[in-house]
């Protein structure tokens, strides 16, 4: 499942770094999925003590470039922050393996920023200048092209979890 691009280096600080919205999924999902990494001693970067500003802090960065494998958790309200849009930037810009992740969304309306979540981008690119709108665009079209998984309300979610830990081990 997931999208592999060149990756020279194997001296990895991590073996995860996870991109979600907090507000959507950092009590449900994202902690049963950090749970199910670190029961197969897979070590993920966490963002705890990241004090989150209007530029990516250059300790993110740096922890994106010392990951082996991406993992974007596209949620409802991930287009409303500008800062994961400007994490996905980055994360694309590093050429990682990626393993997107669709959690209650359609992935046609992140690839096409149509739907709810379309709505949500537009309000976000309010006040922005055309460039990022452009980049930000690419980036959702991009990583939402790459086979992943999507997570729906009805699915058993443990089972889901415990599949894209055993994608990220190979």
């Amino acid at each position: 499942m997931a999208s592999s691009s060149s990756s020279s280096s194997c001296n990895w600080s991590y073996d995860v770094f996870p991109s979600f919205r907090g507000e959507d999924v950092r009590k449900t999902f994202l902690s049963h999925f950090l749970k199910e990494l670190d029961r197969k001693l897979i070590i993920a970067f966490k963002d705890n003590e990241i004090e989150r500003s209007r530029s990516l802090d250059p300790e993110l960065k740096q922890a994106i470039r010392d990951s082996r494998i991406m993992v974007v958790i596209f949620s409802k309200n991930y287009a409303s922050s500008s800062w994961c849009l400007n994490e996905l930037l980055e994360i694309v810009r590093c050429k990682k393996e990626l393993i997107p992740i669709f959690y209650h969304l359609d992935p046609s309306d992140v690839r096409k920023q149509t739907g709810e979540f379309g709505e949500i981008f537009e309000k976000t690119c309010q006040n922005k200048t055309e460039d990022e709108k452009i980049r930000w665009r690419g980036a959702l079209t991009d990583v939402a092209n790459i086979l992943g998984y999507h997570i729906v309300p009805w699915a058993n979610e443990a089972s889901m979890i415990e599949e894209i830990a055993n994608d990220v081990l190979g």
